[in-house]
């Protein structure tokens, strides 16, 4: 794949968590689960890895394991609008020309999830935004309480990247077929991201209560790429344990 020639990969992370208080610095094996998901991002090897965080309890604990982070204002209204903040504190400049938003509750995250959201974008010169989708298999994963997002995508004929048409709450299109897991990692152009933060919510988005609403609405192209894994997001205990058990150590015989 034609890696464009500077992207940055942008963690944000915030310690508000209704669900799970302090998320950002639940222990997994002796280590945050910030640092836990900057390792994954660190392992896909696409570029410079940059936590921006909320408060400065989760940039010292970066640091502590040789990380980068930045410290940003705590009360965003999104993480998009943290990593923007975040963009302009650590590359004034404007060297990176793709960022990557990688959200800060992956610590499981695979290296091929990543890369898929970054290549969905360079392909395409029109595309503003890449992100990436999985076929949902369990039925439990379809109704609107569910808390999967889907995405109805133009699919190319080999199935592996299409233009996204509409992302959903509910369980679309209606009809036979393979209804689509929405994965919440983006990239974007740098002027895409810059452009969407000045945008006024939109009314699918507040419809939806889907921020990527937004860009189609303003006729921002987003391009999908298909993986065959959803990475576990941790939102509650339980979800914390099951994230500890994948990351445990493997001791041998």
């Amino acid at each position: 794949m034609g890696l464009p020639m500077n992207p940055i990969v942008l963690i944000p992370a915030r310690m508000a968590s209704s669900r799970l208080p302090g998320k950002p610095l639940a222990d997994i094996h002796g280590e945050p689960m910030i640092v836990q998901v900057w390792r994954r991002a660190v392992e896909a090897d696409v570029g410079r890895v940059v936590v921006a965080a909320g408060e400065a309890e989760i940039v010292d604990a970066v640091n502590a394991a040789g990380g980068e982070a930045v410290l940003t204002a705590p009360a965003h209204p999104s993480g998009t609008d943290r990593i923007h903040e975040a963009l302009g504190a650590v590359d004034p400049d404007g060297a990176h020309d793709i960022i990557v938003n990688v959200q800060g509750d992956l610590p499981v995250l695979e290296p091929k999830t990543v890369r898929a959201a970054i290549e969905a974008l360079v392909r395409i010169p029109e595309a503003a935004m890449g992100t990436v989708t999985c076929p949902i298999e369990s039925p439990d994963d379809l109704p609107a309480t569910s808390g999967v997002n889907k995405v109805v995508a133009a699919w190319e004929p080999d199935g592996q990247f299409g233009r996204a048409l509409y992302f959903s709450r509910t369980a679309v299109p209606w009809g036979e077929g393979e209804v689509f897991h929405h994965i919440g990692i983006y990239t974007y152009r740098r002027a895409a991201l810059e452009r969407f933060v000045t945008l006024p919510p939109s009314p699918l988005e507040l419809r939806e209560r889907l921020e990527q609403l937004r860009a189609l609405e303003a006729g921002m192209r987003i391009e999908i790429g298909r993986v065959d894994t959803v990475p576990l997001g941790v939102d509650t205990p339980a979800q914390l344990e099951q994230a500890r058990r994948l990351l445990a150590p493997v001791h041998p015989e």
